[in-house]
C-alpha cells in the first residue's frame, strides 16, 4: 500500500479519536433502536400467514435482527477487526456506561479464566435453538436483553469505565476475536516509539477492554475505537494482509480456548444448530427415541407443555417443542459438536505430531480453518435472510452460486493459509498437515453441500 493510502487510514483512527464525544451520541442512538427491535415486538401479538415486513413490525424486527444486524456484523469484522465492538455495539456501551456508576472493585480472578467465551458462546446457541430465538420476540428479548442485563450488571459491579463484560464474558467476544485474526487492518504498535514517549504527549487514554497496548500485537483483542490512535505517535491505524496474523502469530502456543471455541463451537455446534431443521439424520434419531419411549410405555416426553422460555411454545401459531423435541436438539447438536470438532482436533494434532511440531503447529493449524468457520457463520445466519425475504415474494435465483463461491473462496483461504504455515517446515514433513487440512476441508464442504444442495 502506498504513504498516501497509509497516511489516510492512520488519519481515520486519529479522526476517530478526536470525535469521541460524537461517537458517544452515536452509540446511544444504536442503543436506543436496539432497545425498541427488541421490546416492542414483544408487546405486539405474533403474526399470522399473512403478515409482511412492510406492514408488521414484529417480521421487521425479526429481519433487522437476524437478517441483517448479526450476518453483516460478522462481515464487518472480517473487514474492519471489532471496529463493531468499539464504535456501536448497545451491549458494549451499555456496560461501559454502567460502569461509571458502580462499585469498581477488581476484577475477580474466576473471572479472567480464559474459557469464559466458548462456554457463553455454547450455552447461548443452544439455548437460542430450543427456545427458537431467530423467530419469536420473546425469545429474542430473553437472550439479547438478558445478555445486556447481565453485562451492564458486571460493569456496576467491577472496575470504573471499562468493558469488564466485553473482555472476559460477553458469548461472542470470543467468535469476534477469531474473525478480526483475519481483518485486513489493525492499530499498530512501534513498542521502541512508546518507550521513547516522544510527543504529541496526548492524554492516557482509556482503553475500555483493558488491553496492554504497549504490547498489543493482535487484533483479537483490540476494539478497534481509536482511542488510543497517535499515542506517543506509537500507534496507528495500518493496512496488512489478512493472513499476516495466523502465520506470524498463531505458533505462540497461546491459542487453546481459541482453538477449542473454532472447532467445537464456531465451527461443529453452530453447523448443527443450522442443521437440524433440515437433517434427515436428526429425523431418525427423534423417531428412534419416540418408538422406544412409546415400546416402554413412557408418554410424558412426548408432550408439548413446557413453558415457552424452556422449549418453544407457541401452540396459537402451531408451534410447540416437546420434551422429546429439546432432548434430541441436545443430542443432535451436541454430538455434532463434539463429532465435528474432535475429529478436526484429532486429525490435525495427529499431523501435526507427524511433521515434529506439537501443539502450537496444532493450534496454528487450527487456526487456519478461521475463514472456513467464518464463512460458515455468514451462510448460516444469511439463510434466514434468505428465508425471509423469499416469504416475501422475491426469488432470488443467485443465491446457490453465490454461496457456492463463497464456500470455496474459504476453502481456498484455508489451505493458502495451511501452505504458508508449512512452508517453515522442512518439505518431508509437510505433507500430513497439509493433507490434515484438505481433509478437514473436506468434511465441511461436503457437510455444507448437504445442508444447502442435499437436504
Amino acid at each position: 500500500m502506498s504513504s498516501a493510502s497509509t497516511g489516510r487510514l492512520a488519519a481515520v483512527g486519529h479522526w476517530l479519536r478526536r470525535h469521541a464525544r460524537l461517537i458517544r451520541h452515536l452509540q446511544w442512538l444504536v442503543v436506543m433502536v436496539y432497545a425498541a427491535l427488541l421490546v416492542v415486538p414483544v408487546l405486539l401479538p405474533l403474526p399470522d400467514n399473512q403478515a409482511h415486513m412492510l406492514d408488521n413490525l414484529t417480521l421487521l424486527a425479526q429481519f433487522v435482527f437476524w437478517g441483517i444486524w448479526w450476518p453483516f456484523v460478522l462481515l464487518s469484522i472480517l473487514l474492519f477487526g471489532r471496529l463493531w465492538c468499539g464504535l456501536l455495539c448497545p451491549e458494549g456501551s451499555l456496560s461501559e456506561w454502567a460502569s461509571h456508576y458502580g462499585r469498581g472493585k477488581g476484577v475477580p480472578r474466576w473471572m479472567r479464566w480464559g474459557g469464559w467465551p466458548t462456554v457463553g458462546f455454547l450455552l447461548t446457541t443452544l439455548y437460542g435453538q430450543l427456545i427458537s430465538v431467530y423467530d419469536y420476540a420473546q425469545a429474542a428479548l430473553l437472550i439479547l436483553g438478558g445478555s445486556t442485563l447481565a453485562a451492564m450488571l458486571v460493569g456496576v459491579l467491577y472496575s470504573r469505565g471499562k468493558r469488564i463484560w466485553c473482555r472476559h464474558l460477553c458469548p461472542v467476544s470470543g467468535v469476534f476475536a477469531l474473525l478480526a485474526k483475519l481483518a485486513p487492518m489493525h492499530y499498530a504498535v512501534n513498542e521502541a516509539r512508546w518507550q521513547a514517549n516522544s510527543p504529541p504527549h496526548l492524554p492516557t487514554p482509556n482503553c475500555a477492554p483493558l488491553i496492554d497496548i504497549r504490547r498489543m500485537r493482535s487484533a483479537s483483542a483490540c476494539h478497534a475505537c481509536g482511542r488510543c490512535s497517535g499515542q506517543r505517535d506509537a500507534v496507528q491505524l495500518i493496512a496488512r494482509s489478512g493472513n499476516s496474523e495466523i502465520i506470524q502469530l498463531g505458533a505462540d502456543g497461546s491459542h487453546r480456548w481459541d482453538v477449542r471455541l473454532l472447532l467445537y463451537g464456531v465451527i461443529g455446534l453452530a453447523l448443527g444448530a443450522f442443521q437440524w431443521t433440515l437433517s434427515p439424520w436428526f429425523i431418525l434419531l427423534k423417531q428412534r427415541l419416540a418408538e422406544w419411549l412409546v415400546n416402554h410405555d413412557i408418554f410424558w416426553p412426548l408432550r408439548a407443555d413446557a413453558p415457552w422460555w424452556l422449549l418453544t411454545h407457541y401452540p396459537e401459531v402451531n408451534d410447540a417443542f416437546s420434551w422429546l423435541d429439546g432432548f434430541s436438539i441436545c443430542v443432535y447438536l451436541g454430538a455434532t459438536a463434539l463429532l465435528l470438532g474432535g475429529l478436526l482436533q484429532g486429525l490435525l494434532s495427529g499431523a501435526a505430531r507427524l511433521a515434529g511440531g506439537g501443539r502450537p503447529l496444532a493450534e496454528q493449524l487450527a487456526l487456519c480453518l478461521i475463514p472456513v468457520g467464518a464463512a460458515g457463520l455468514f451462510l448460516g445466519l444469511s439463510a434466514t435472510t434468505v428465508k425471509l425475504l423469499r416469504y416475501e415474494g422475491l426469488v432470488l435465483a443467485w443465491v446457490p452460486n453465490a454461496r457456492a463461491a463463497l464456500l470455496l473462496s474459504a476453502l481456498c483461504w484455508s489451505l493458502w493459509l495451511g501452505w504458508r504455515v508449512c512452508q517453515r517446515l522442512p518439505a518431508v514433513r509437510r505433507t500430513a498437515p497439509l493433507l490434515a487440512l484438505l481433509t478437514g476441508n473436506s468434511a465441511l464442504a461436503f457437510l455444507w453441500y448437504l445442508q444447502f444442495w442435499v437436504w
